[in-house]
């Protein structure tokens, strides 16, 4: 829903209903993830995608009639292997899809989930979208210590709050079932839980060139990036026009965001300072956490010379396992940009546990997700 609220909340505060089609699961090379969403205007218009254009006409269709009934509808595309031309999904992977009409009424609630999306709030929409007993459509929202509207009993309220607290400390977005009265090992009952969490941290050690281009295409890839050196010459807005920038030596301030609470499972931490008196404190103390990457710039001499000093430091080899150094994957880079490509991937990869390898050398699925055995009845229109 993010991509598209700018619209979605102008026809909410007009008074205009409008059809929207969401993500709610996927299976093999589905094209969008979970969460992807499209609107059917007031006015007709499209706005947004469900599947980068190959069901988008079937969808317009049906997000058209939802906006004319006010009646939800869970439905699946997908394609057969002897149907690849039809209208469905030519990669071969099934989405399935629930379409509701948004208005004040059904969504009161869509200016508070908006202006908290704005201030990088963290924030959930919990949605009933397959339900035994009618409760289609039902939603609640849930903030780290609040929540509002009902799914129909507080006993189901109180256990999907605190698992929808878990999946929003995380960023998850994604699908919960229980029994009809929040009993947990119950399938009556399918809740899609938006997460809207702020962005996740990169934070670049070393105000060097290759920062620069690592701090670009960070902000790209939708990291909230901050630039930390403590030599104030090199660490300048001017360098760094798109990152948040401080000077202060690198492991007092990476001590002091994860004491106040600002690192999480997300966060990235790229060292590049080229310097043991920098990087080797800064690294023992990312490798205490549980971080998304932690990755150090230099030559195989470097690396070598890095770890005999965490070692001598006493930092243990499990923590030195979540070290990536030299950072990056084999892609022959030579330029700080190219360079910073190389590091993007590899953060890539493993957040997705991809190969790094050619996807021409490769016959597996392209896209690493988990697999559902219920896949239920699929549309292939």
């Amino acid at each position: 829903m993010r991509e598209v609220l700018d619209d979605l909340l102008g026809w909410w505060k007009a008074g205009e209903p409008v059809g929207m089609a969401t993500v709610v699961a996927t299976w093999r090379s589905a094209p969008r993830p979970a969460g992807a969403t499209m609107l059917v205007g007031p006015d007709g218009t499209a706005v947004g995608s469900v599947s980068g254009g190959c069901v988008e006409a079937a969808v317009y269709e049906l997000g058209s009639e939802v906006l004319r009934t006010g009646e939800p509808v869970l439905t699946k595309y997908g394609v057969s292997d002897d149907d690849a031309f039809a209208v469905g999904l030519t990669c071969g992977g099934i989405i399935e899809l629930f379409v509701e009409r948004v208005d004040r009424t059904s969504f009161p609630q869509l200016d508070e989930v908006a202006a908290a999306i704005a201030a990088h709030e963290p924030v959930a929409v919990v949605t009933a979208v397959r339900s035994a007993d009618g409760r289609l459509g039902r939603r609640m929202i849930v903030w780290p210590d609040r929540r509002d509207g009902t799914l129909g009993s507080e006993r189901l309220d109180d256990a999907a709050t605190d698992d929808v607290r878990g999946m929003l400390a995380t960023g998850r977005t994604g699908e919960l079932r229980y029994g009809l009265d929040g009993e947990r090992r119950g399938d009556e009952l399918t809740l899609f839980v938006a997460s809207y969490a702020p962005p996740p941290r990169m934070i670049v050690f070393g105000a060097i060139d290759f920062a620069a281009a690592v701090a670009r295409l960070g902000s790209y890839l939708g990291f909230r990036v901050t630039v930390c050196d403590a030599r104030p010459v090199f660490a300048t807005p001017r360098r760094f026009p798109d990152s948040e920038v401080v000077v202060d030596w690198p492991h007092r301030y990476l001590t002091r965001e994860i004491e106040a609470g600002r690192i999480d499972a997300r966060t990235v931490v790229c060292v590049l300072t080229h310097d043991p008196k920098f990087d080797v404190p800064v690294l023992e103390v990312a490798l205490e956490q549980e971080l998304a990457y932690v990755g150090a710039m230099g030559s195989r001499r470097t690396h070598d010379d890095r770890l005999a000093r965490l070692r001598e430091a006493g930092v243990p080899e499990e923590h030195l396992a979540r070290l990536s150094s030299p950072t990056g994957l084999d892609l022959g880079a030579r330029t700080p940009e190219e360079t910073a490509v190389s590091i993007a991937a590899e953060i890539i990869a493993r957040r997705w546990g991809g190969g790094g390898l050619p996807l021409s050398t490769l016959d597996a699925r392209i896209h690493h997700d988990v697999l559902s055995a219920d896949q239920g009845e699929v549309h292939t229109v």
